[in-house]
């Protein structure tokens, strides 16, 4: 099985030139495979906007696509995720792009011979997030060498900052985490946000998992943004330079003020675009390397 399952296991210089190669899908540059290539989507959870970017990326590089329903398939009668899989290997599908709610859900697949792009496992990775967040900031700055950026929100069960913490250190940058106590990520550089929020080059935002919070009476999204959200006082206190990141859906008036979704600062949008191109590059990347 090849793919791109988790950053940790490419290099720099692979992670690079994904990103370059987005920059060019983005700038004009065409693959089409005319629809030769067979892509499964097996999202196992929810998904909006990952799904329906990889399904965007996958038609414009000109591939077919199969989308896997799991309420309608063979998951009810007991069928294993490794023989789900197997079935799309062996009706001729050229890769799995897989969420699933399990941590490493890839290591019950190492008998796949196709490659698999991980869209999504458990609380552990999301490497095409990464790598969006990345070429968003590579756009911005020109560079990762030096950048600060500080994490916000639910650390602890975050895909999304485990992917980005580890992969920003590697390219250079400083990278901080703050929010409440309780979701502290045990060896993450932990710091408060309002004593780091002026010297940041980027601020990202988490998603509050509400379902988290379900029957919690303590919990109180207006007290949440007084304390940990992206308040207008807040915003005011960034850089001039700095930019707002959010892996989205948003929470409006919790991690963020709702005109500030949209604001000068904010690339919460541009994150989105840019995905498309991301996950673009990362197909072209495994298709070309079988």
């Amino acid at each position: 099985m090849k793919g791109i399952v988790n950053l940790s296991d490419l290099s720099l210089e692979e992670i690079n030139d994904i990103l370059d190669e987005a920059i060019a899908f983005k700038n004009g540059k065409e693959v089409n495979y005319h629809y030769q290539k067979v892509i499964a989507n097996l999202f196992f959870e929810p998904s909006t906007r990952t799904h329906y970017s990889f399904d965007m990326a996958e038609g414009n590089l000109g591939c077919r696509i199969q989308n896997f329903e799991a309420i309608n398939s063979s998951l009810k009668k007991g069928e294993t995720l490794y023989d789900t899989c197997k079935l799309f290997e062996s009706i001729g599908c050229d890769c799995l792009v897989i969420r699933h709610t399990d941590d490493d859900y890839y290591k019950q697949l190492t008998g796949l011979n196709i490659p698999i792009i991980n869209a999504g496992d458990g609380k552990g990775n999301h490497p095409s997030q990464s790598l969006l967040d990345l070429m968003t900031i590579k756009e911005e700055f020109g560079h990762f060498e030096g950048l600060k950026c500080v994490i916000v929100g639910d650390i602890l069960h975050s895909r999304v900052a485990h992917s980005n913490y580890n992969v920003m250190q590697r390219l250079g940058m400083e990278v901080y985490t703050a929010g409440p106590l309780e979701y502290k990520q045990e060896g993450y550089n932990f710091v408060d946000f309002d004593e780091v929020i002026e010297d940041m080059d980027i601020v990202m935002l988490l998603r509050i998992q509400h379902e988290r919070h379900a029957g919690d009476e303590k919990f109180s999204k207006e007290n949440y943004h007084r304390i940990y959200g992206l308040s207008h006082e807040r915003y005011e206190r960034m850089k001039d330079s700095a930019i707002i990141m959010h892996p989205a859906p948003v929470n409006r008036d919790v991690e963020i003020s709702d005109d500030l979704v949209e604001s000068e600062k904010s690339r919460i949008f541009t994150q989105m675009h840019n995905g498309v191109f991301v996950r673009m590059a990362m197909i072209h990347k495994v298709l070309e390397d079988e």
